[in-house]
């Protein structure tokens, strides 16, 4: 178990983490015809929005109530209001999620009192959209804590609080966490499906994020989870979440609709993609296919062809704490060192199985430092660890959130037997790339000695 080292600078240098409202806004993008609405300044919107942007290379529906001074000091629920009924008349979206910032969380604001209020006075202005709330202050946690907060929050809020009901057969409810790419969550339903079994993903971006143009401008989310699937979640058969952030949804499913459920803590080792396949064989009652088992022995001879790479290396890693429990086990396997890593919040239950000595709560200047001291073979981070990279002179596998300066990043897929060999084989050509190239002058004994040489082409001395 490794020591959770707390944050010990007054200020973040190249900072780690993206904050939870961006967190909480990306998981509201995963529902179809949604409106994520961030409650405080134009400032806070506009940053994430960049983000957003920046990563996905989409068009972000993404809006803010536009706090200014006066609704700063007097309260922001006119401003709330006035958001609502605007994006109602104009976007016409059957899900507005509402992510409060740290600016109206410093001020202590009845936020769900006022969302009341709201509703109870302009009932038939809203009809036909719900709004649903999630605390999200900036100053606290980061995005892997605002994306299971805003789940956790759909499900209180759409699912309805009633005895178990008549659970509809091969119906399972996937809960993925943040770190999970539009192809990895096809590459989830592709198997999912393999057995038979009708997968309902909440939040899903492989809908809404995958690079489709439509052939009209839509103002909201045009892909994702349906509203209407999220409420009807009560009658799946099995729930089951990817990561330690989306366990308090199906923990709030199951308290509400009494369904069971199954928290996978990664799916980017093999281990873990043979608990999560056994698991789906046996609510299938089917044996697992023939491509399935032909795409595990491919992943088993990639891992043995990896591991002369990777074995005796130093990496290290600085991502979010389920991703980097994840990332962390596969280089692990596969013989690396994890000489650092580096973390955004110390709360997380999946922290104490991270495979290395210590795990430290900081940001990209600690990675760096570290990774320096240490003699690192490999940093994995996003893409704003390029510039440590740079200055330190090794190579940089990006991961994660944003990956802005590479295209195709939200296609990158890094789970179950097909993506870890991919996860694999990038990794490893990165490393292979930054080796020296011994050529025969690398190898020529006379070269650094100043003594004359005569090449086999050269005329003999006379």
């Amino acid at each position: 178990m490794p020591v959770i080292a707390a944050p010990h600078k007054a200020a973040s240098v190249n900072p780690l983490k993206s904050s939870q409202p961006l967190g909480a806004a990306l998981a509201f993008l995963g529902v179809a015809e949604a409106m994520p609405l961030l409650h405080g300044s134009q400032g806070c919107t506009s940053f994430a929005l960049v983000q957003c942007v920046r990563h996905f290379k989409e068009t972000i529906p993404l809006q803010t109530t536009a706090m200014d001074e006066v609704a700063t000091i007097l309260g922001g629920a006119d401003h709330l209001e006035e958001a609502l009924l605007n994006l109602k008349n104009r976007t016409r979206p059957k899900l507005i999620g509402v992510c409060t910032t740290a600016l109206v969380e410093t001020r202590g604001e009845d936020f769900a009192g006022d969302l009341a209020l709201v509703r109870k006075r302009r009932a038939a202005e809203l009809a036909g959209t719900d709004v649903v709330l999630v605390h999200t202050p900036d100053f606290d946690g980061a995005l892997e804590e605002g994306f299971g907060k805003a789940v956790k929050a759909l499900v209180e809020a759409l699912v309805p609080a009633a005895p178990r009901r008549a659970a509809e057969t091969g119906k399972v409810a996937i809960f993925p966490g943040w770190h999970l790419t539009v192809a990895d969550l096809d590459l989830v339903r592709d198997t999912v499906e393999s057995f038979g079994l009708d997968p309902v993903i909440v939040p899903d971006i492989s809908g809404s994020l995958d690079g489709t143009v439509p052939g009209r401008w839509i103002p909201t989310t045009y892909g994702g989870t349906p509203v209407e699937a999220i409420r009807d979640l009560g009658s799946v058969a099995h729930a089951i979440a990817i990561g330690e952030h989306v366990r308090p949804a199906v923990e709030a499913l199951a308290a509400r609709a009494g369904v069971p459920f199954t928290v996978v803590e990664t799916l980017s080792t093999l281990a873990a993609a043979d608990r999560f396949v056994a698991l789906l064989a046996r609510l299938s009652g089917r044996p697992v296919p023939a491509r399935l088992r032909r795409a595990r022995s491919r992943l088993q001879d990639a891992m043995l062809d990896g591991h002369f790479h990777f074995a005796g290396k130093r990496v290290a890693i600085a991502a979010e704490p389920d991703h980097l429990y994840g990332l962390a086990t596969l280089f692990a396997g596969l013989g690396a060192e994890i000489a650092v890593a580096v973390t955004t919040t110390g709360r997380s239950p999946s922290l104490a199985a991270v495979p290395a000595a210590e795990v430290v709560v900081g940001d990209l200047d600690e990675l760096e430092l570290r990774a320096g001291a240490t003699g690192c073979d490999l940093l994995v981070t996003h893409s704003h660890g390029r510039q440590a990279s740079e200055r330190l002179g090794v190579p940089l596998m990006r991961v994660g959130f944003p990956i802005f300066d590479r295209l195709g990043g939200p296609y990158r897929r890094g789970v179950l037997y097909d993506g870890v060999r991919d996860l694999i084989f990038d990794a490893a050509n990165i490393v292979q790339a930054h080796q020296p190239v011994h050529t025969p002058d690398s190898l020529d004994p006379f070269r650094d000695r100043g003594e004359p040489h005569v090449s086999r082409s050269s005329p003999a001395p006379h």
